[in-house]
């Protein structure tokens, strides 16, 4: 299964963005070592956008392109479909609701069978979670200190889509984020553009 294995700090420094949310992953950012310290043209902003989005949520062009085209159909407007489906991610919610500290710890979680939809294995990252359903800890892995100390540390819910329930180790979601409520600094406009001109 292809992921992304590169060095985290230094992509973040490259797009000039925090999108692994490690506190220390811009400490050694200086001016000029981000593509955004260059001028650039509208194409290469629009680049520039896309790979930051990409980034924060682990995923790769071809599949990335996937998503985007499903966005393109929705209701919706496309840039706010496309986060919306990259958010419901279960990797992604595996990291939001405090049981991995980084989007790769929740990816890798998921694939070694941890988690648990409605009480059921599901080992697939991009597996799409729908309103209702129930993420949790597989009973054997509470034991596991790092994903104890992860999940009781970030006990409180910090998003409005998510509801925890810190003794059973598991989240919901209860609605599908609205734009304002998901906290990745995007203009997905720019990833929309880049994608029309295709």
């Amino acid at each position: 299964m292809a992921k992304m294995m590169g060095p985290r700090f230094k992509q973040c420094r490259r797009l000039g963005l925090n999108v692994c949310g490690h506190p220390k992953a811009m400490d050694r950012a200086t001016k000029g070592t981000s593509r955004a310290d260059k001028k650039l043209s509208p194409y290469g902003t629009q680049l520039l956008e896309k790979q930051r989005l990409k980034a924060y949520y682990g995923v790769l062009e071809k599949q990335f392109s996937n998503y985007v085209k499903k966005a393109t159909k929705s209701k919706e407007s496309t840039g706010t479909a496309l986060i919306q489906m990259l958010e419901c991610r279960l990797d992604n919610l595996v990291y939001r609701l405090g049981l991995a500290s980084s989007i790769r710890q929740a990816r890798q979680m998921v694939v070694h069978g941890h988690i648990l939809v409605d009480g059921k294995k599901v080992d697939i990252p991009s597996y799409g979670v729908s309103v209702g359903q129930v993420i949790s800890l597989r009973e054997k892995s509470r034991n596991n200190i790092l994903f104890k100390e992860s999940f009781l540390s970030n006990a409180l819910s910090q998003f409005a889509y998510l509801s925890k329930d810190v003794d059973s180790f598991s989240g919901t979601l209860t609605k599908i984020p609205e734009r304002n409520e998901v906290p990745i600094e995007i203009n997905d406009i720019l990833v929309v553009e880049y994608y029309s001109k295709l």
